[in-house]
C-alpha cells in the first residue's frame, strides 16, 4: 500500500504566502510523477501544478507566476509554495502521485486525503 499525506494548510490574507508538503510512503518502487490538484464545492478536481521526476513543470494559468511546485525524489516529497494568494485560490488541495509500487510493472496513482486552503480576509 501506498500513503500519501498532505500538510501546511491554513487560513491566509489575501497576497498572504502558504507552503504545502506532501509526503509519499509505502510499497514504492518509483515515483515518475507528483501534483496539486484543488477542489471547491461542486467543481470538479483541477490541475494546479504538475512536475516529472526529471523536473519538468506544468501550471494552471491561473496560477502561473505565484504558484512553484519542487520536488525531493530523495525523500518522495513534493511542495507547493504559494505566493501573492487570492480569495479564489480558496479550495481542498489534493497531492496526486503516479507511481510503480514494489513488485509491480503497472503504472499505479495515489491521491491524499487533501488540506484545505483558505484565503480570506
Amino acid at each position: 500500500q501506498v500513503q500519501v499525506v498532505e500538510s501546511g494548510g491554513g487560513l491566509v490574507q489575501p497576497g498572504g504566502s502558504l507552503r504545502l508538503s506532501c509526503k509519499a510512503s509505502g510499497s514504492i518502487f518509483s515515483i515518475y510523477g507528483m501534483a496539486w490538484y484543488r477542489q471547491t464545492p461542486g467543481n470538479q478536481r483541477e490541475s494546479v501544478a504538475q512536475i516529472s521526476s526529471g523536473g519538468s513543470t506544468n501550471y494552471a494559468d491561473s496560477v502561473k507566476g505565484r504558484f512553484t511546485i519542487s520536488l525531493d525524489s530523495a525523500k518522495n516529497t513534493v511542495v507547493l509554495n504559494m505566493n501573492n494568494l487570492k480569495p479564489e485560490d480558496t479550495a481542498v488541495y489534493y497531492c496526486n502521485v503516479h507511481l510503480f509500487q514494489s513488485g509491480s510493472s503497472r503504472p499505479d496513482e495515489a491521491w491524499g486525503q487533501g488540506t484545505q486552503v483558505t484565503v480570506s480576509a
